[in-house]
């Protein structure tokens, strides 16, 4: 799978977040996670077609809660915390 995102900074946040948790069943799944451009590209490698299924689902629900994270903290996590007024 192939995911955009804005810039490459973005994928690879995603890239750390989701690699930290392992894959439930690591026997019959196998997960690789790269950053290619502004691209977090997975390869899946399951015993059978429902794993791969269950795993593909599971993956995008991560994905999509990375994606709504960043946009909602993303700019504002990147920049310094403003100074109180004196």
């Amino acid at each position: 799978m192939r995911i955009p995102f804005a810039s490459g900074h973005h994928a690879t946040i995603a890239q750390q977040v989701i690699d930290v948790d392992r894959e439930l069943q690591p026997d019959v799944v196998k997960r690789v996670l790269a950053v290619e451009g502004r691209e977090l590209v997975a390869t899946f490698t399951t015993l059978t077609v429902r794993l791969a299924r269950l795993t593909s689902n599971a993956f995008l629900e991560n994905v999509d809660l990375v994606v709504r994270t960043i946009g909602e903290f993303g700019e504002d996590a990147a920049r310094p915390p403003a100074r109180p007024a004196a």
